[in-house]
């Protein structure tokens, strides 16, 4: 028969039951909506309406301008770009990538005022507008 740690036989084996080492287990429930029989918003409620129930067409249309967006990020990518930053500080770099967040530019060749960086990350936060050509 095997045994457990302590030299015991092993309890729980087929046809024998546990005892009572059971632990009881709280489970988690949502609350109920507004309606009382759903778990959500009222689709009246502000905090519906911000999340975006605006309905299909707005959602398409973010949808879109998020693909345009990404799109753009693919295309810079090899490419000399130029950044318009805070303080009127401009530089340009090659685009290298971007975070999967869209919070950093990881770029070469960074011409800056004090001199060129080899490599570097920009912050998205850090930048206004920037702009590439496509030739």
């Amino acid at each position: 028969m095997p045994h457990a740690c302590g030299g015991r036989p092993a309890r729980g084996g087929p046809g024998e039951a546990l005892g009572a080492a059971a632990v009881p287990v709280g489970v988690i429930r949502l609350p109920r909506g507004p309606e009382g029989s759903s778990r959500g918003f009222a689709p009246s409620s502000p905090r519906f309406q911000a999340l975006g129930a605006g309905g299909a067409p707005e959602q398409r249309q973010r949808a879109a301008l998020r693909e345009r967006y990404l799109r753009s990020l693919s295309a810079m990518a090899g490419r000399r770009v130029r950044f318009a930053m805070h303080e009127r500080v401009s530089v340009a770099a090659v685009f290298g990538a971007s975070d999967i967040d869209v919070l950093n530019f990881q770029v070469s060749e960074l011409q800056t005022p004090l001199g060129v960086q080899k490599e570097a990350l920009l912050r998205c936060s850090d930048i206004i507008a920037y702009t590439f050509d496509l030739e």
